[in-house]
């Protein structure tokens, strides 16, 4: 909602900017979708790694009593 109000403030003001900033932003977000789907998978391995490590202390701890 803020994003967009900024939008409206900036076509008041600038409206070509405006319009250009309104044409480049699905292509903007489209050259940043490779690394957005990259650091998507970092984070994955990441959290298998994570796992992993932390798996033998999980075993040892045992079940909750309860």
């Amino acid at each position: 909602m803020v994003g967009f109000l900024l939008w409206l403030l900036l076509l008041v003001v600038c409206w070509p900017l405006a319009l250009l900033a309104l044409l480049l932003y699905p292509l903007v977000w489209l050259l940043l979708l490779p690394f957005r789907l990259l650091g998507i998978a970092v984070n994955g391995v990441f959290e298998l790694l994570r796992s992993i490590i932390l798996l033998p202390a999980r075993v040892l701890r045992g079940r909750p009593a309860g």
